[in-house]
């Protein structure tokens, strides 16, 4: 849609006329232009290469630039994800467009929709860099426009230390080609160069890219967003990472080194109207009767590509395939999961029925307690049952996510950010009962630090995103209604074990004698309890958490026990170093 779209519209030959004009002034300079209700900010690509920088092809992380807050979206939700890194050399430029006040006076008043086009561009960043676009669903908001040949777009594959002097030269030759108004003349002094072992050493790199199993390395550069590879013959437009690596090994592979450096320059060529070159030199009866095969034989013309050459028409084909399943997998995947959810529902409402009979209960112990307490009847084991096998079907659904089975923005759809967070509110506590029924914290801690299954990590880390991005908006913050009454799940999936904890807490400062050890447990019981106040009060706990006989009722009236018994203790004794007088705590 994106490659049809750009086809049928001037866009890309304007945006080229644009950055050839501010290629034509002075480096680092910019165009700004408006046609219609399409606006155009073009950049010069002379500013990228004007001197050999070490920082080039150099990686930064995001996070530790010192403008963190300019990129807080472009953070990565998978487990164990790395941070995402950027180009040293385009990140410097970004933030010197940034604070430039020409630049800063062409923005807009109103939001506006953006389409960024890049022309024979290295590569931006590593892997999580590329994932974190496809997680904001910007993906189809970046185009880069690759030349057949180019060898530009693949250099940083690349460690570029081991190619200097060449490079240098080639960044000479760019920079002064792309500002003539006749670079054909300049090809023929490159041409008495030899390349042979730089090119040598970028084939090399991208092919062992293109071969790797797992893709690149978070150390690496990985392509983002949508490549339209271009040729004489038309192009094709694909948008999984791995097959545009497939895809740039493959066009280095019977090119000469030359025509890969000359082919930077050609842009202008390419980016001529474009409906006549995807109809041109197509012979319709070469077409095979299936549409699938079809299309694959256009593709393959359309990067000049013969049919009959198997050395290279062969792997070309398996890297469509592959671009074509892989880009249907998620969404597959994503219908088999609705599905899978639907069929987990009765458990989830089983679940459901035992909280609200707990609740009901003449005992008043609520259902983290009843389950905590009365492990051994058939209702409590048919729970048991129903928490593995929920447990089960949030485990595939992070599993698949880890192993990238499913679309990029997938824990970001509504469906899946509150499904997820409800089944943490409703299970977590049952989890939380079962660890302190079995004893587990006196044999490896308490629950939050050392026994809290990672799966709830990842949910938690799911919902925080969501959270933090709804803070951001201002008409969501505006809408925030207080409750009027008390919430069906406790908003907080780990106050239990924060019960458990300030009662562990209250019980050892009942035997304690030693006041300097006394203290840290009172202040520690005393933030819980301001904490659970305020739950309370906001009306952000279950009904549960004020029954009569539940853990936290009986905590806070032991609590309150302790409490004034300190404050009939000799202030000298009690406080010892303290800085408030324990009226203070109970206040």
């Amino acid at each position: 849609m994106l490659a049809t779209f750009l086809a049928s519209t001037p866009l890309l030959e304007e945006s080229w006329r644009l950055c050839s004009l501010a290629n034509s002034a002075a480096p680092r300079s910019f165009v700004a232009d408006q046609h219609g209700e399409v606006g155009y900010l073009a950049f010069s690509g002379i500013q990228v290469i004007d001197g050999p920088e070490a920082s080039c092809g150099t990686l930064m992380a995001l996070d530790k630039c010192g403008w963190e807050h300019l990129f807080s979206p472009l953070r990565c939700d998978g487990d164990g994800e790395e941070t995402v890194k950027v180009d040293v050399g385009f990140l410097s430029l970004f933030l010197e467009f940034y604070h430039r006040q020409d630049f800063r006076n062409q923005p807009m008043a109103s939001p506006i929709s953006v389409l960024c086009l890049t022309f024979g561009t290295p590569l931006l960043g590593n892997k999580s860099l590329s994932r974190a676009i496809l997680q904001e669903r910007w993906g189809g908001s970046f185009c880069n426009i690759v030349s057949k040949l180019d060898v530009v777009p693949k250099l940083f594959f690349a460690p570029l230390t081991s190619l200097t002097p060449q490079l240098h030269l080639l960044l000479q030759f760019w920079q002064v080609a792309m500002a003539s108004p006749s670079p054909e003349q300049l090809v023929g002094e490159l041409q008495k160069q030899n390349f042979d072992e730089f090119f040598s050493n970028v084939k090399k790199c991208v092919k062992d890219a293109a071969q790797s199993e797992e893709g690149a390395g978070n150390n690496l550069f990985w392509p983002l967003g949508s490549y339209l590879f271009y040729s004489e013959e038309g192009a094709i437009c694909l948008d999984n990472a791995t097959s545009v690596v497939k895809m740039m090994h493959l066009m280095l592979e019977t090119v000469s080194p030359t025509s890969t450096f000359e082919d930077h320059l050609r842009y202008g060529y390419y980016t001529r109207p474009l409906s006549w070159q995807f109809l041109k030199r197509i012979n319709i009866n070469d077409l095979s009767e299936s549409s699938y095969e079809a299309g694959v034989f256009l593709a393959l013309q359309s990067l000049g590509i013969d049919p009959q050459d198997d050395n290279i028409s062969k792997p070309a084909k398996d890297c469509l395939q592959m671009s074509r399943h892989m880009g249907r997998a998620p969404n597959l995947n994503n219908a088999y999961l609705a599905i899978k959810l639907s069929e987990i529902t009765p458990y989830w409402a089983q679940l459901e029925w035992y909280k609200a009979r707990c609740d009901e209960s003449v005992d008043q112990r609520g259902y983290y307690d009843t389950f905590r307490e009365f492990a051994a009847s058939r209702r409590e084991s048919t729970i048991d049952m129903n928490l593995f096998r929920l447990g089960a079907f949030w485990d595939r659904v992070i599993g698949m996510a880890a192993r990238n089975e499913l679309s990029h923005d997938f824990h970001r759809r509504s469906k899946w950010i509150h499904a997820p967070h409800s089944y943490m509110l409703l299970a977590e506590p049952l989890e939380i009962a079962r660890y302190y029924r079995h004893g587990m914290h006196k044999k490896k801690g308490h629950y939050i630090k050392y026994g809290r299954n990672r799966r709830f990590q990842i949910l938690e880390r799911w919902w925080n995103r969501k959270v933090a991005v709804a803070a951001q908006e201002p008409q969501q913050n505006n809408n925030r209604r207080s409750r009027s009454r008390f919430a069906s799940l406790s908003q907080d999936s780990l106050f239990w074990a924060r019960v458990e904890e300030a009662k562990d807490q209250l019980k050892n400062a009942e035997e304690e004698e030693d006041l300097n050890k006394l203290e840290p447990l009172l202040e520690n019981m005393n933030h819980f309890e301001t904490y659970a106040k305020k739950l309370i009060k906001n009306k952000e706990v279950s009904i549960d958490v004020l029954a009569k006989n539940s853990s936290y009722t009986l905590w806070a009236e032991k609590w309150k026990d302790l409490k004034s018994k300190l404050l009939q203790l000799p202030s000298t004794l009690v406080l010892n170093g303290m800085d408030c007088d324990y009226k203070e705590i109970e206040g």
